[in-house]
């Protein structure tokens, strides 16, 4: 989606991070696949469910949406650095 002009500050990632997943629990639409889902947090949803509900259930936090879409560079936003 959006590519960031520069690396962003601690504040700038944790300030956008937390938008995004207001946005997310609001219903907006999610930019990975339910199979990124699952891929990226194999392990929480083997401990969470066992191995064989692991690969039909994917995690529904907002805020690790969020932090994946931020790691991915999916994120439809960024912020504007003041000079």
């Amino acid at each position: 989606m959006v590519k960031p002009i520069r690396s962003h500050t601690r504040f700038e990632k944790a300030r956008i991070i937390g938008a995004r997943a207001l946005q997310i629990s609001m219903g907006a639409p999610i930019h990975v696949t339910e199979e990124d889902l699952r891929e990226a947090f194999k392990d929480e949803l083997i401990q969470l469910y066992g191995v064989d509900e692991a690969n039909t259930r994917f995690v529904l936090d907002p805020q690790k949406i969020a932090m994946l879409e931020y790691d991915r560079n999916l994120l439809p936003m960024d912020v504007v650095p003041h000079d």
